[in-house]
């Protein structure tokens, strides 16, 4: 059973360790001190960000984390991707990782995915869909992305989060469901 929780300041050491693996490290791109990690998710972890840093449990034990945020608390980053695709007022975008390697390739990161998008309509009632860029050489990801129920609706140029990568970018998004419908 996929479940999480609100990332703690208790769980940066995990966060870090997963962060320094060769496959988050590949697509994440982040400093990997824990004053980095510190620097970095405190702030939502302490309620401080408008973002929510989720660590996901498979089974009760630590599997990765979600980022999950509404595209207009982060401007820039909104209008970055409405250069390329309309979105719609209410957007939810995540960001994700699965933070063992032994765990990816399995169809966990499809289900992580489907369980966070499925959850975000009733905890986030005014979210109109959830939007993902996600980098064009990532096929993993994007596939994890298809098999949860996204549909590609744009591609173009995004900054990368890793500057070794080029600016193509997917777009990815699913609608909330009409409600209502059986």
């Amino acid at each position: 059973m996929i479940t999480w929780r609100r990332l703690r300041e208790d769980d940066f050491p995990l966060l870090r360790t997963w962060l320094q693996q060769p496959h988050v490290a590949r697509w994440w791109h982040h400093e990997t001190s824990l004053e980095a990690v510190t620097r970095d998710f405190g702030p939502a972890a302490r309620g401080e960000e408008p973002s929510e840093d989720l660590l996901v449990l498979l089974d009760g034990r630590p599997l990765g984390l979600v980022q999950r945020s509404r595209l207009g608390d982060y401007p820039d980053y909104l209008a970055e991707i409405a250069a390329i695709t309309p979105v719609p007022e209410g957007a939810v975008t995540i960001d994700y990782l699965i933070g063992d390697a032994e765990q990816t390739g399995h169809g966990i990161g499809t289900r992580m995915i489907r369980t966070i998008v499925e959850h975000t309509w009733p905890e986030m009632p005014d979210a109109t869909c959830v939007v993902v860029p996600v980098q064009a050489a990532n096929r993993a990801s994007w596939r994890a992305l298809e098999k949860a129920g996204l549909r590609r609706v744009a591609e173009g140029e995004l900054e990368p989060d890793n500057p070794a990568d080029d600016r193509a970018h997917y777009i990815y998004r699913v609608d909330r469901p009409a409600r209502g419908v059986a």
